[in-house]
């Protein structure tokens, strides 16, 4: 479904990305770890096209993404942001229903608002709270509007951006859930981007070590604590002693 191929990225002088090659099976939940400033974000958007790489070539569903129609092509996708990113001024159901409100995937205002609700219920939230603002919501609630918001137009790919940044270990467990339980129901292909170990173990099929702007290692989450990888076996056990530099 997604496929990198020798990808380049560089800003000025400074070479983020060296020649990324990644392969993600249809159905399949890729998790892309590796520590801050390693280039995971920048894969991220590349593959959405909100940045160009300077050289190599990312397919989606065997479509060069430099190529796709843009409506067309954001439409297979859905995203779970980092921070939320929730609109204070739109009730809940509001922010879920955004794409369904407007552009190639618009639908009737009273259909809009029965999907988010369904897709609230979904992630295990009331309908009570379609008509609340984020503001009125605890992190954890917010964190599963964002999640419902992702899935409201059932796409056929799904982005997660450091889902449990910010949460306590409970409501990282419940969204960490949620997440698993969501893409194996819809069959979708989904691409994580996280440092949280415990995520990893959680939601992926297969894990991938990016570091110097280069896959490390890629294989099954199964097989991640027996790989002797030096790169993937420092990071998985947070040591301080191995080739990652910490920054001082």
């Amino acid at each position: 479904m997604i496929e990198l191929r020798d990808v380049h990225k560089s800003f000025g002088d400074h070479a983020v990305l060296r020649g990324v090659n990644l392969t993600i099976p249809k159905g399949e939940s890729m998790v892309i770890i590796g520590g801050s400033g390693t280039g995971k974000s920048v894969t991220l958007k590349s593959v959405l096209g909100l940045v160009k790489p300077d050289s190599g070539t990312i397919l989606v569903d065997g479509e060069d993404v430099e190529k796709a129609h843009r409506d067309t092509f954001l439409s297979h996708f859905g995203m779970l942001f980092q921070g939320g990113a929730l609109f204070d001024s739109m009730t809940v159901w509001e922010n879920v229903a955004f794409r369904l409100l407007r552009g190639s995937l618009k639908r009737p205002k009273a259909e809009a608002r029965e999907i988010a609700i369904d897709k609230l219920r979904r992630v295990g939230l009331r309908s009570k709270v379609a008509d609340q603002f984020p503001a009125e919501l605890s992190g954890g609630m917010q964190k599963r509007v964002g999640l419902a918001r992702a899935i409201a137009a059932d796409p056929q790919i799904i982005f997660f951006d450091e889902p449990t940044t910010g949460l306590d270990p409970i409501m990282s467990g419940v969204i960490n859930d949620l997440i698993r339980e969501i893409v194996v129901e819809m069959g979708a292909t989904a691409m994580t981007i996280t440092h949280d170990m415990t995520s990893v173990r959680a939601i992926a099929d297969k894990v991938a070590m990016l570091h110097d702007g280069v896959i490390q290692w890629t294989g099954p989450v199964g097989e991640m604590d027996a790989a002797d990888d030096p790169y993937l076996r420092q990071f998985i056990t947070g040591s301080a002693e191995g080739p990652i530099e910490a920054v001082r």
